[in-house]
């Protein structure tokens, strides 16, 4: 297993140089990619369209094909088990993204949410919540909203 996960992270994902002290790209995709999972069960029904959704959104996110993104979402899935809240994945987006790629982030929770065609208090309260935690704005928060349901024609 341990084989398995080192060949995946070495062949899809690019580690940051040793010494650099930022952010690894692999540790940005998996925090986001562990979000977005988290985003398709805050309604504790999973749905076909949600799962399509999270599939889709790491694909072109991250320009990755099928089989490497389902192996990021099965590695993203062993860290959600590990982890004790959204702090751990928050805390790496709000240090190695801009602004304006965390809007994008908020973007793509609000296309999970939207998914199956149906916005849950829950959905809509976790969204709010990451929002809070990667510091974006309410007002960006919102027009994130917006455009995804127009692009949804919600």
């Amino acid at each position: 297993m341990v084989i398995t996960v080192k060949k995946f992270l070495e062949k899809y994902i690019n580690p940051l140089p040793e010494g650099s002290g930022g952010i690894s790209d692999r540790s940005l995709k998996i925090a986001t990619a562990a979000l977005l999972l988290e985003m398709m069960r805050a309604d504790a029904r999973v749905t076909e369209d949600e799962r399509s959704a999270v599939m889709k959104t790491v694909m072109s996110r991250f320009n990755l094909t099928r089989e490497e993104s389902d192996d990021l979402l099965q590695f993203a899935e062993q860290e959600i088990r590990k982890a004790t809240g959204y702090y751990e994945f928050t805390s790496l987006i709000n240090k190695g993204l801009a602004y304006g790629q965390k809007v994008k982030v908020i973007e793509s929770l609000w296309e999970i949410a939207f998914a199956d065609r149906c916005l849950d208090k829950y959905e809509e309260h976790m969204v709010r919540k990451i929002a809070d935690l990667i510091y974006v704005e309410h007002k960006d928060f919102i027009e994130a909203k917006l455009r995804v349901k127009e692009r949804l024609s919600l």
